[in-house]
């Protein structure tokens, strides 16, 4: 996600900083500064962030699945933590926050560290976005589209629509653009984006 955000970002003028690990570097577009740091451990990038306005995490277990609650507790929970200590601490004006849809039947372990991710940042007290997307639709993630016919069925279906809206597939494309809008557009207090606030996210045009 953050390698279609990044060049969007800095096209439309913004001055983006990302963490990378040293030797990551070159991963980065131009005019991207690399932070270097460990995403888990705030010591190592605190300082680094005194002047940013805008504290973006995305940090997260790749593909999660419901075999990876050891990874979304070693990677998710400790990277979720570290970032909102250090955006507490350099008085972070807006922390936007990926998070998960919810309640679902399914990935309960991943929704309970994210829960708490949320939980941290209410507790900040910092202005925050936080963006739930159920599924992101995208390279590596393109079987799910045939689900989309179910979906649209149980939209109909007056006792499954809103499950189906809140636990809605939505496209890498929206997810970007409801980054970019949120990033453009700080919250005041705690502003939450479900699936139908991420497909209809709007950013003006450059």
């Amino acid at each position: 996600m953050g390698q279609r955000l990044i060049p969007l970002l800095i096209k439309r003028g913004h001055a983006v900083r990302a963490l990378v690990r040293k030797g990551s570097e070159n991963k980065l577009p131009e005019k991207c500064e690399a932070v270097f740091g460990d995403a888990l451990r705030k010591e190592s990038f605190s300082r680094l962030i005194h002047d940013t306005d805008t504290f973006l995490q995305l940090v997260g277990t790749p593909r999660p699945s419901p075999a990876k609650a050891k990874q979304f507790l070693e990677v998710d929970l400790p990277s979720v933590q570290a970032g909102v200590s250090s955006a507490t601490e350099n008085n972070i004006k807006h922390f936007v926050y990926v998070s998960v849809a919810h309640p679902a039947p399914i990935m309960k372990d991943y929704i309970a560290v994210r829960m708490e991710g949320e939980r941290l940042i209410r507790e900040s007290k910092m202005n925050a976005t936080i963006i739930r997307p159920w599924y992101v639709l995208g390279p590596g993630h393109w079987w799910a589209y045939s689900l989309l016919p179910i979906y649209k069925i149980m939209e109909l279906i007056p006792s499954t629509r809103e499950r189906a809206n809140r636990l809605g597939l939505v496209k890498l494309n929206q997810m970007v653009t409801a980054l970019v809008s949120s990033i453009e557009n700080p919250a005041e207090g705690i502003r939450i984006l479900n699936v139908p606030d991420i497909r209809n996210a709007k950013i003006n045009e450059t």
